[in-house]
């Protein structure tokens, strides 16, 4: 039966109809994306690599299994190291934690900062002062001085804590831009309408505010990623990496300090510098595709 104006339901259907439309749209120019498919093709492919190929590695990457300084070849695919390590189970293992670290310090970050933007935005007055002044705090923090001089004390550093270290660091430039967004949202008319029905704050910032920029908060969640990968390659390339553990930053630092360079074995610090620059231009691939895709006026008929 067909609703008519003021009948139960009429209310949700056309909003539904409306939401269809939307995301049928969007998905029609994703398809049609060079930037976003060719991106996302590339992050895929190296995710389901570091969650895939530490299945088939039947030893530790850290352990000496082969001759030493071997170029790559068909029982070692990317050769050994000076030590007879085997580079590409240091290489799969490095990839799980160059996406561990990115969701966790990634993760962080955007919990801390989208938290910290929607409430200063919604809220005003004295909260958007205070969380304003902190954030600001944060952000003429050097971010990197502050990482090495925390990790450098810890005893044992694991991905987990190096992820939380990144987020509680990088978080503001994502809350002054949540902020400013939500400053701009904060004063339409289904808002207000919310606010007076007597919604609470979390109710109405996630139903009401987080769903109108949900396209914002995917590309900020992505910047955050590629972030936190790049923060964790430089603290992994001046030792303060996972302890006992391996990362793409830790196998450049380990080829550097045995002088891999000078002793023309490329395939030991080619592999995780590349593969650290493909994953990080890939993101920032997929977020260009992404901006063309929900900005109608970047749209490619």
């Amino acid at each position: 039966m067909t609703n008519v104006a003021g009948a139960p339901g009429a209310d949700k259907a056309e909003p539904t109809v409306g939401g269809e439309r939307r995301f049928a749209e969007t998905l029609h120019f994703a398809r049609r994306n060079p930037k976003l498919l060719i991106g996302l093709g590339i992050v895929l492919g190296f995710f389901l690599l570091g969650l895939i190929g530490p299945l088939f590695v039947d030893h530790d990457p850290n352990e000496y299994v082969g001759p030493q300084s071997q170029p790559p070849n068909g029982e070692f695919w990317l050769g050994t190291t000076s030590f007879g390590q085997d580079i590409w189970a240091q290489f799969v293992y490095g990839v799980r934690s160059t996406f561990l670290i990115g969701f966790f310090g990634g993760g962080v970050a955007f919990l801390v900062g989208t938290a910290v933007g929607f409430v200063a935005g919604y809220k005003g007055g004295w909260v958007d002062d205070v969380l304003n002044m902190l954030t600001n705090v944060v952000l003429v923090l050097p971010a990197m001085v502050v990482l090495i001089v925390a990790i450098a004390y810890l005893d044992a550093r694991g991905v987990l804590i190096q992820g939380i270290f990144i987020g509680l660091t990088t978080w503001p430039w994502a809350a002054r831009a949540v902020r400013s967004q939500t400053l701009s949202l904060a004063t339409r008319d289904y808002v207000d309408l919310a606010r007076l029905s007597g919604r609470r704050t979390w109710r109405i910032i996630t139903s009401e505010l987080a769903p109108n920029m949900s396209s914002y908060l995917v590309m900020t969640s992505i910047l955050l990623f590629g972030g936190a990968v790049l923060t964790a390659a430089g603290l992994d390339f001046i030792g303060l990496g996972p302890t006992n553990g391996v990362s793409l930053g830790l196998m450049l630092e380990n080829a550097v300090q045995w002088s891999a360079l000078q002793l023309g074995l490329w395939w030991w610090f080619i592999p995780p510098g590349l593969g650290i620059t493909v994953i990080v231009s890939s993101l920032y691939i997929l977020n260009v595709g992404l901006d063309e895709v929900f900005n109608p006026k970047l749209r490619e008929l």
